[in-house]
């Protein structure tokens, strides 16, 4: 889509044109404005529930909410707070509006992936509330613990967690493709903004950690609806090893949690202290530390379950060692405010906020580091209190400094900040109110997640009373802030485009950007993370450009058309027995959508891009995708060789035939063989050859796939899993492997139906070369499993 000169509009677009501009759009600001509304839709939405579940606690009598209502409330408010706020509204839907802004770009790497990425996201949350129509909302608390989440409502939950992984995946590949491939010349990684910079670290962390959620969820899964599992206890399985897989994410997504904001803090600090960010590199040291470290502190959550002297300390010291690069970022905000030019805007009340709030939870964080502190605290109100400190008064403070300080970029307009004050005061002593009493209460044993409590304990009425009257100032503080939002939007003075005069490239154009977020050049020369501040101290300034030389991508249906059809699969797979029609409808229904989208061209104009490595964003984005991928089959494997090693799981004395394994072994290794040549002769322009090669890959990789399908009927008619904790573990590694094989697949005939229409040629490969790389890597893990499952 090429940009054209702007007209004058002469009357605003209908309802209906509105509803499918963001349906298919692309724009990576539309989607990032479409995450946040999400996100903080569903800070609402867990805000209310929090409210309801707080007067249930008022009096210990209290018959409001009792049993499996009050279960579902906490369970809801805990996901929807965590996975679909928190998690989403500095990351995904800041970080979609604002990194190509920041890095001078006019989108992400893969904007039709952006695109899937976001309608995943928001059918994952659909799923949840789905949940509500059959009459079983999810209410074994958002950790989910096996066995507790066996319920239809839990079946929804995992489905919905298992979409959301899809969509963070692919959102954070391109995040991590677009901040490393893709940006302007002259700026390096060392002199990007701090907030590309968390994002890129948050990013990284997610992709290397979400294989642990990934792995539990699924697990779970197939227990529910086939029996299939490895923590079952009367097949000899653990329930201790679901917390592993579980925690392994879930303690590093808090740093993924905490990363984004902490680099809008950083940018906000900056503007408002007019001087540049105290100790950069250090920060930048920092951020990538907690990466290190946050994938090294999972079991601090496991303290009380029995594990070893050796591993409690080996965590205890890992968790309080995590401090160190934590608190290092808190130094270079205080630096940064310490002798500065304070400007007291409302997003800078808020950043203060946070370092109070977020110190508070450091604190009590080392405090539960050591073990015998945390026998005491295990399942306590002292533990519910510290992780709000982190992540309501923490993170949730950082989404508000964000969105108040880029709230004129989004939507155009100013705000009243008599109204953002009063929204930052609320919010600060209503927190206060409702969570400094709950560390009392838990220091007099009050457990969390129980709907009454014993009134003859001293104190603990009036301290859960305290609590409630915290939550309606909160409650209170929300509504200044919906109305604050409203009024800008309906009234607001119409923002300039760097109302607060910032250094990074975002405040260089209107606000809100046009579509093709600039109509400049901007010059090479970058000498820090601030590029307006050195250019105007330089005396260097942007060139025009013509609108006719910018294209940006068109405008696509199949995202959200396939990203439904993935929806009506998920739901087949929570709401009933498997297999069933919906399950193969969505299958069938999103196989239609990848093709529509492998035949459809993404740009209406040939488009040279500008990458930093040379590599195309479709070979940047993958690579980074795979490490997840490998992370999933290394956790699955990890957990197998426990149980193996252990003496639960042994093998049948009759396992499946190492000889049609090999056999199998063959066709697959030679079809990666065969790809690479048929990649090769593409790329040198040899048609012909590269649609046999390619065909006959995908021939390979059915044979193999008709192989494995023969060889499962076969073992489970000789012991079945449900019978049997090794063939359990059989099916569930080696089925998963089978299906990144149809999955490659699948993605190798699109490549080749694109060379039946003319679409792949030696510039256009980008289907071809991602499925390649895909399909090496399900080679290269086939190799494992043949030695684990078949020699060994």
């Amino acid at each position: 889509m090429a940009v054209q000169a702007p007209e004058a509009r002469t009357a605003r677009p209908s309802w209906g044109a509105v509803i499918w501009d963001l349906l298919t759009t692309v724009d990576h600001k539309k989607i990032g404005l479409m995450y946040a509304f999400v996100a903080f839709l569903s800070f609402a939405i867990s805000g209310v529930l929090a409210l309801l579940f707080r007067i249930q606690l008022w009096d210990p009598d209290n018959q409001f909410l009792t049993g499996s209502a009050f279960n579902q409330m906490i369970t809801v408010h805990g996901a929807m707070m965590l996975f679909f706020f928190i998690l989403q509204a500095g990351l995904a839907g800041f970080g979609n509006f604002l990194v190509p802004l920041m890095l001078g770009e006019r989108d992400v790497a893969l904007p039709r992936i952006n695109a899937f990425s976001f309608w995943s996201f928001l059918f994952a949350i659909v799923l949840v509330v789905v949940s509500l129509f059959f009459g079983d909302v999810p209410q074994a608390g958002w950790t989910f613990y096996y066995p507790l989440s066996t319920s239809l409502g839990s079946a929804f939950y995992m489905a919905a967690i298992l979409l959301l992984g899809i969509s963070s995946l692919l959102s954070n590949a391109n995040f991590v493709a677009t901040i490393y491939n893709l940006r302007m010349k002259g700026m390096s990684l060392w002199k990007m903004p701090m907030y590309v910079w968390s994002v890129f670290a948050a990013s990284i962390l997610n992709l290397f950690t979400l294989a642990g959620l990934t792995a539990a969820t699924l697990v779970t899964l197939l227990d529910v609806k086939l029996g299939l599992s490895l923590f079952n206890p009367d097949l000899r399985g653990d329930p201790i090893l679901f917390q592993q897989f579980f925690w392994f994410y879930s303690h590093p997504t808090v740093y993924v949690m905490l990363l984004p904001y902490l680099g809008i803090l950083a940018e906000i600090s900056s503007t408002f202290a007019r001087k540049p960010l105290f100790g950069y590199k250090a920060m930048v040291y920092a951020q990538m530390g907690i990466v290190l470290l946050g994938m090294l502190v999972w079991a601090h959550h496991m303290f009380t379950v029995g594990q070893s002297a050796i591993f409690q300390i080996a965590f205890a010291f890992t968790t309080a060692l995590i401090a160190v690069p934590t608190g290092v970022k808190i130094f270079n905000l205080l630096g940064t405010l310490w002798g500065g030019k304070l400007v007291m805007k409302t997003p800078l009340y808020w950043v203060l906020g946070f370092i109070f709030n977020f110190l508070i939870g450091g604190i009590t964080g080392v405090m539960l580091s050591m073990v015998p502190f945390d026998y005491h605290a295990q399942d306590s109100y002292f533990v519910v209190a510290h992780f709000h400190n982190v992540l309501m008064a923490g993170s949730g403070f950082g989404a508000f400094a964000g969105l108040y300080y880029w709230w004129p970029k989004f939507t155009g307009r100013m705000y009243d900040e008599r109204l953002g004050k009063l929204h930052f005061w609320l919010f600060l002593v209503g927190y206060l109110l409702v969570f400094m009493p709950q560390y009392v209460m838990g220091f007099l044993g009050m457990p969390r997640r129980y709907y009454t409590y014993p009134a003859d304990v001293t104190g603990l009425v009036t301290l859960n009373q305290i609590s409630t009257i915290g939550a309606v100032v909160l409650t209170i503080g929300g509504l200044v802030w919906l109305w604050a939002m409203y009024k800008s939007l309906k009234s607001g003075p119409k923002a300039p485009a760097n109302p607060w005069g910032g250094w990074t490239l975002e405040w260089a154009t209107s606000s809100p950007p046009p579509a093709h977020n600039f109509d400049v050049k901007f010059p090479e020369k970058i000498d820090s993370e601030r590029p307006l501040y050195d250019w105007e101290r330089e005396g260097l300034k942007p060139e025009p450009v013509d609108p006719k030389t910018i294209h940006l991508p068109n405008s696509s249906f199949w995202p959200v058309f396939t990203s439904t059809a993935l929806f009506v699969m998920f739901f087949g797979m929570a709401a009933f027995d498997w297999p069933n029609g919906w399950m193969l409808a969505g299958a069938l229904l999103t196989l239609v959508g990848l093709v529509g989208w492998a035949l459809e061209p993404e740009y209406s104009h040939p488009v040279e891009h500008h990458t930093v490595t040379g590599k195309s964003q479709g070979w940047m984005g993958m690579a980074w995708f795979i490490t997840s991928e490998i992370g999933l089959f290394a956790i699955l494997i990890a957990g197998y060789l426990y149980l193996r090693l252990s003496g639960f799981a042994v093998p049948p004395e009759e396992r499946p035939a190492l000889w049609l394994a090999l056999v199998n072994t063959f066709f697959l290794v030679s079809s990666s063989f065969v790809v690479h040549s048929a990649h090769h002769d593409l790329k040198h322009g040899k048609a012909s050859p590269f649609k046999l090669g390619l065909l006959i890959t995908i021939v390979l990789g059915v044979v193999f796939l008709g192989v494995q399908g023969y060889e499962f009927v076969l073992a489970h008619q000789h012991l079945p899993w449900t019978e049997d904790l090794w063939m359990a573990a059989f099916f569930i590694i080696v089925g998963l492997h089978g299906l990144h094989v149809l999955i490659g697949a699948t993605g190798l005939s699109l490549a080749y139906l694109q060379a039946l229409f003319g679409k792949a040629d030696a510039r256009n490969h980008a289907t071809l070369e991602a499925a390649g790389m895909y399909w090496h890597l399900v080679d290269a893990v086939w190799l494992f499993i043949v030695v684990l499952f078949y020699v060994w």
